[in-house]
């Protein structure tokens, strides 16, 4: 199979070429493109994710040999998330690559975090197909990059954190509302407002939901640690 020139262009971003190129083809293929003729990247995407979370398993005991269950299992989250794996898709323009239907192309496809984390774990199975588990280890820890180990920065996400925040002070988990929702259907944006019982709150607007309150959680512990 001859790949065209974009996808040989992306090779070079990824920094692997494939002796079987037909695996790339089908890690870039959206299910809302697949047909009798042409397989799509779920099972890949299935297969990705299992080796991703191997290697950083691997990669978090190896650098912290003292750590507990407790504390890596938050790092390993923070590695694996959608979130992150969509970031590593973007650094290496992925969603220029990927093959949409229609629809997905009309909705903005090549920029949904989902279509990126997802299609990075496919790039990331067929690179283990094509090299074996050694090669998929190395380009993985080479696209995660200092991620890896700056990964106890970002090992809580907001939300965790602010209701451990509320729970050490003997208060009630944070909520969170839906304060207005604007946009086309195909990309909405929403804006939500985390609050504390204690009348405390901050607002943040995101494209999904689970952005926003986020980032309204990080908002509002910002705010609280700037208070005390």
């Amino acid at each position: 199979m001859k790949l065209s020139a974009e996808l040989r262009s992306f090779q070079d971003r990824l920094g692997h070429k494939f002796s079987r190129p037909e695996l790339l083809a089908q890690a870039v293929t959206h299910a809302s493109m697949s047909s009798a003729n042409r397989d799509d990247n779920q099972r890949l995407e299935f297969l990705g994710d299992r080796v991703l979370g191997l290697v950083m398993s691997e990669a978090l005991l190896a650098l912290d040999k003292g750590a507990t269950e407790g504390q890596l299992a938050p790092r390993f989250n923070a590695l694996v998330r959608k979130e992150t794996c969509a970031d590593v898709a973007r650094q290496i323009d992925l969603g220029a690559v990927l093959r949409l239907g229609r629809s997905e192309m009309l909705s903005g496809g090549r920029r949904k975090q989902a279509l990126l984390g997802d299609g990075i774990e496919a790039v990331i199975a067929a690179v283990y197909l094509d090299a074996g588990f050694d090669v998929a280890k190395a380009l993985i820890l080479t696209l995660w990059g200092d991620r890896v180990h700056d990964v106890e920065d970002d090992a809580r996400d907001a939300k965790t954190a602010l209701q451990e925040w509320a729970q050490a002070r003997g208060l009630p988990p944070p909520s969170y509302t839906e304060v207005s929702r604007s946009g086309p259907d195909h990309a909405p944006v929403f804006t939500i407002a985390a609050a504390l019982e204690t009348g405390e709150s901050e607002q943040a607007t995101a494209g999904s939901k689970r952005q926003a309150e986020q980032a309204a959680a990080g908002n509002l512990l910002a705010k609280l640690e700037k208070v005390q």
